[in-house]
């Protein structure tokens, strides 16, 4: 009877130890019987690695990055799934810092409270000049947590040659850099002031990103809110984009990207390419997007391609777009220049086929509210505008459209009333 009476205290009595336990924020978590801790998360045998643990000041003036290296390396090693906590309320100032895999199990980057980059360039290296929180080769990775993630920008954009072209151009960091990641799911965090782009995913597979704020003036250079490069199987959904550069930039090797409700302003609209830059291979195929609600951005639905570019940009929808005085809203440019110096002419070019532009109203900033600038020696073709509904902003007349070399077919009502086959 005695023994009974024991283990039914030792059962009330375990329990109530590991409450405390999670409560006092200790590095290794049990899980209490529903599996999750008092903030709702699921804890089936995780092991969570409260940064301030390894030496963190969280004051927003000393240095974390070591303290944020010993956290991940102690998660990763685990065999148990690991959590990496950046606490909400504290403000953590990091220097570049590579988070590396492989992992003994999947990875949560929880930050809730606020990493902020270096305030001086002084503080970077040229080694590492490119990137500031670099992932590499993690599988089953998690980057959450409500955060924010502040790249102190402006002492970057002040220098650049896109702000004062009598200064040279310099790299500068990619704020949050993805590189062949497997599994990956970014959400719910808020990217600010970049150095330049704000996200890159590069060389990853099975790809979430969702619910990201990212912010930064519209004269920053550079400062694309996500970028997309040799990645296949993405998703990205339910975020609000306002950088100085594109919104949304897809580039070469892209494959299998769905994009939907994206709001995007100011900056330079939705993306593809550039491709085929010096005389290089471009590679995107089967592109979505849908749902995207674009706000005075230079561009709204945009392909843009280098002369001397070989391979190809096809299969590719842009639908249910909602532009509000955007000044090219529909646009394929297949002689793309972004040169101090005039770009020759070249007779190769990236081959653009098969788009389709459909469900697309709103008012255009300028006339031109459709430009098709396609390739003499290698014309876009199949391309279809399907219930296109452009009006002018401002001033008297109506929109327009300007095309070359371009075949293209149209479904339902379109206006302004597409060029003529002489075009």
């Amino acid at each position: 009877m005695a023994s009974h009476v024991l283990l039914f205290f030792v059962s009330l009595l375990v329990p109530l130890f590991l409450c405390c336990v999670l409560a006092k924020g200790d590095m290794t978590v049990v899980p209490s019987k529903n599996g999750a801790d008092h903030r709702g998360r699921s804890l089936q045998s995780t092991k969570v690695v409260n940064v301030l643990r390894y030496g963190a000041y969280g004051d927003g003036r000393h240095d974390d990055t070591k303290a944020l290296s010993k956290a991940w390396a102690a998660a990763c090693s685990s065999s148990h799934p690991g959590i990496v906590l950046i606490p909400k309320g504290k403000k953590f100032l990091t220097k570049h810092v590579t988070f590396s895999g492989p992992c003994k199990s999947n990875m949560k980057l929880m930050i809730e409270g606020t990493l902020v980059a270096p305030p001086k360039r002084s503080y970077w290296i040229e080694d590492t000049i490119r990137h500031w929180v670099l992932f590499i080769n993690v599988r089953d990775l998690t980057v959450t947590g409500g955060g924010t993630i502040d790249g102190n920008g402006k002492i970057w954009w002040q220098s650049s040659c896109k702000v004062n072209s009598k200064l040279p151009c310099r790299p500068a960091p990619t704020a949050l850099t993805f590189y062949s990641c497997t599994n990956l799911k970014v959400d719910n965090l808020e990217l600010l002031n970049s150095q330049q782009i704000h996200m890159s995913v590069e060389r990853c597979t099975d790809v979430r990103v969702s619910r990201l704020l990212i912010t930064a003036p519209s004269t920053s250079p550079n400062t694309d809110g996500i970028h997309i490069a040799h990645s296949k199987d993405v998703k990205v959904y339910n975020c609000a984009i306002k950088t100085g550069d594109d919104c949304m930039s897809i580039e070469d090797g892209t494959k299998n990207l769905h994009v939907k409700n994206i709001v995007c302003g100011p900056g330079h609209g939705i993306s593809i390419g550039s491709l085929g830059d010096r005389n290089s291979e471009a590679q995107v195929t089967n592109i979505t997007i849908n749902g995207v609600r674009l706000h005075g951005t230079t561009n709204g639905a945009r392909i843009k391609t280098w002369q001397g570019g070989r391979g190809y940009a096809k299969n590719i929808v842009f639908q249910n777009i909602i532009m509000d005085n955007v000044w090219n809203p529909i646009i394929i440019d297949q002689n793309y220049c972004d040169s101090t110096t005039p770009c020759n002419k070249q007779k190769s070019a990236v081959e653009v086929s098969n788009v389709l532009f459909k469900n697309i109203r709103g008012t255009s900033a300028s006339r031109d509210a459709i430009k098709l600038s396609c390739s003499r020696t290698v014309p876009c073709h199949g391309i279809a505008l399907h219930n296109v509904k452009l009006t002018l902003k401002r001033g008297n007349g109506n929109a327009k459209s300007t095309c070359q070399n371009a075949k293209w077919r149209t479904l339902g009502t379109v206006m302004p009333q597409p060029c003529n086959l002489k075009n």
